[in-house]
């Protein structure tokens, strides 16, 4: 009994959890600890029966028979039966000391770099030779974050994939598992690590991205780097031209949909779409007839994207924000699908931009809103907050005044002190070409700062106020004296191992809504894919963390939310 208490079988970790015991682990075991509470310990068994039955899938596969050639061969549930059992191959692999290879997209994650990491995953495990490794996708953000990527949560749902089976940021710790030497690591729609994953970079073993390179990989990291419309135009001519047949229907789907969207429904007066992509997405819709046509999965992937009906004041600031930084002040720009009028007569929206602003520490926030007129042309209008009168005036002037780009803004009514509205003319100056001048304007703002910081004088900004923390923390871009640091912080067990002042921001993703085409052309009125906001998750833990809080208790198995079923 004493020797089952130290080194419990997997069916004994399950039982005991489920009757909330913890288990023992030998002394000096160097394998990374998980952590998971009762009442979802059942799920992991049927992981591991789910995982065990996608292994021999796979292994068949490998060597697909003739008869197995035909897209219709393929069950339409492959990749729900893959997601599925990802939770329990992870665990399995770290407690064997065997290979995670993780596929993971930009900290962004867009539809592109979210069907990416899953579609290249997929294509990973079907086709490795003999490979040990488990192919874990990883989705770059905290679970908290995902409901406001409203057209992959639609997309997934229209698909039949649960959320649950997906593996989030905040739940996985790839420094640790570097640390134990088992991580290899593919970057899929981007190709440099921020500078708080610095330590993963020597796990790279692939880079898939469709952006100029910023900077070589050696020979031992393989990559593709092409500028089309959509990386998961470069992740779908991988797989179609390894030899025999692994793409399923939903698979396909997956990629069929996000190339278009991504390309504008493959319109050429977007911009967007090159010749690769036009002959990709038509060799899907080659391969399964039966895929819903472009303007179809367009037309409903828009609407889902500027769907913002069921979203908090708070949750649509963060669908798609950026925050710049200086020494004396810190100021975010937000994109909001919606008209500013209806905007601000949402009930209670100065408390909520207040609140919004102190939980960041944000001394100003510029709402850039987009929304369609009457003949479906976008327009832009402009909101800049702050509570700080004499900020919030500085602000309001370098805007008016700025010729390049000229904004040409025009005063609109607002029913807040401290909020100032305007009409944007120059639409096709979008959030890209307005964060310089902001950036500009901190670098002004801190060098007329020192008198005003002198003791006796109010100062624009508190640098004794807390930092952000948790999954609600943005990551800044540096101002040219560099981001602010905090002394009086305590450190915290459990703290994020890079702080967030730290971190840049991620290279800008190519097909970006609010960055470029087609709102800077006007018609067709169809855009892009959104930016949505980076953020840093907590990295310090269990390998893989629960994303609620409850009674947990410490066992070598996952973290699964109580009453869960996958």
């Amino acid at each position: 009994m004493l020797l089952l208490l130290l080194v419990p079988r997997p069916s004994d970790w399950v039982a005991q959890a489920r009757h909330g015991f913890p288990t023992c682990r030998p002394r000096g075991d160097p394998r990374p600890r998980f952590v998971f509470p009762p009442g979802e310990a059942a799920c992991l068994a049927g992981e591991r029966e789910q995982a065990a039955a996608g292994g021999r899938r796979e292994r068949r596969r490998s060597n697909p028979s003739p008869s197995s050639s035909s897209p219709s061969a393929s069950s339409a549930s492959d990749m729900e039966s893959f997601l599925g059992g990802r939770k329990a191959a992870l665990q399995d692999h770290v407690q064997r000391n065997q290979e995670v290879h993780v596929v993971m997209g930009n900290e962004a994650c867009d539809l592109d770099s979210m069907v990416s990491a899953l579609a290249l995953a997929y294509f990973f495990a079907k086709t490795a030779p003999d490979s040990k490794a488990a192919f874990i996708p990883v989705l770059n953000i905290p679970r908290s974050e995902f409901p406001l990527r409203t057209e992959s949560t639609f997309l997934l749902k229209e698909q039949r994939i649960v959320e649950s089976s997906l593996v989030f940021r905040d739940e996985i710790d790839l420094a640790t598992l570097k640390q134990a030497g088992l991580l290899s690591l593919t970057l899929v729609d981007h190709h440099v690590l921020p500078s708080g994953d610095a330590g993963l970079e020597e796990a790279v073993v692939e880079v898939i991205d469709h952006r100029p390179l910023e900077r070589e990989r050696g020979p031992p990291c393989r990559v593709t780097a092409e500028p089309v419309g959509s990386c998961t135009t470069l992740v779908t001519e991988k797989i179609l031209q390894s030899p025999g047949q692994v793409l399923d229907r939903q698979t396909a789907a997956l990629l069929h949909g996000t190339i278009v969207l991504d390309c504008v429904n493959m319109s050429p007066e977007a911009g967007k779409v090159t010749p690769k992509d036009t002959h990709y997405a038509s060799l899907l819709e080659s391969k399964f007839p039966d895929l819903p046509s472009r303007s179809v999965i367009f037309e409903a992937l828009q609407r889902a994207k500027f769907d913002v009906s069921g979203l908090t004041t708070d949750q649509m600031l963060r669908k798609d924000l950026k925050a710049l930084s200086g020494e004396n002040a810190v100021i975010a720009l937000s994109a909001v699908y919606m008209n500013l009028q209806a905007f601000l007569r949402r009930p209670g929206l100065e408390q909520e931009l207040s609140a919004f602003c102190r939980q960041r520490s944000y001394d100003a926030l510029l709402a850039m809103t987009i929304s369609f007129n009457e003949q479906n042309v976008p327009f832009r209008q402009l909101a800049v907050y702050s509570q700080n009168p004499e900020l919030q005036a500085a602000v309001c002037r370098a805007l008016e005044t700025s010729s390049s780009p000229s904004l040409s803004l025009s005063p609109l009514e607002s029913p807040y002190a401290t909020v100032r509205a305007y009409h944007q003319g120059n639409t096709t100056a979008s959030r890209k070409k307005v964060l310089p001048l902001v950036r500009d304007f901190l670098r002004e703002w801190d060098r007329l700062a020192p008198a005003a910081m002198q003791p006796e004088v109010t100062a624009p900004c508190d640098k004794t106020r807390p930092e952000p923390r948790g999954t609600e923390a943005c990551e800044r871009e540096r101002g040219a004296g560099g981001p602010r640091k905090d002394p009086a912080k305590p450190h915290r067990l459990g703290d994020d191992l890079a702080a967030d002042d730290d971190t840049p921001l991620p290279p800008t993703p190519m097909n970006s809504l609010v960055d470029e085409c087609p709102l800077d052309r006007g018609p067709p009125q169809t855009v892009g894919r959104s930016r949505l906001r980076k953020v840093q998750p907590h990295r310090r833990g269990s390998l893989l963390r629960g994303r609620r809080t409850g009674e947990e208790v410490m066992l070598d198995g996952l973290l699964f939310e109580p009453g869960e079923i996958l």
